[in-house]
C-alpha cells in the first residue's frame, strides 16, 4: 500500500485561508445582526422552545 503526499502551495494555502476566514465573517455577520436586530420576544420563545426539546426544565 502506498500513500500519496500532496503539499499546497503557498498560494493555494493562503487561499484557502483567506475563503475560510470570509466564510467565518460572513456567518458571524450573519449571527450578529439575525440576533441584534430580531424582536425579543423571538428571541425568547425560540430559546423557550429549544430547552424543551432538550428536555431541560427552565420553570
Amino acid at each position: 500500500m502506498s500513500a500519496k503526499i500532496q503539499t499546497l502551495s503557498l498560494a493555494d494555502r493562503i487561499g484557502a485561508r483567506t475563503v475560510a476566514g470570509l466564510t467565518a465573517l460572513v456567518i458571524g455577520s450573519i449571527l450578529v445582526f439575525g440576533v441584534g436586530l430580531a424582536n425579543s420576544q423571538t428571541l425568547h420563545d425560540a430559546a423557550h422552545d429549544t430547552r424543551h426539546s432538550y428536555g431541560f426544565p427552565c420553570h
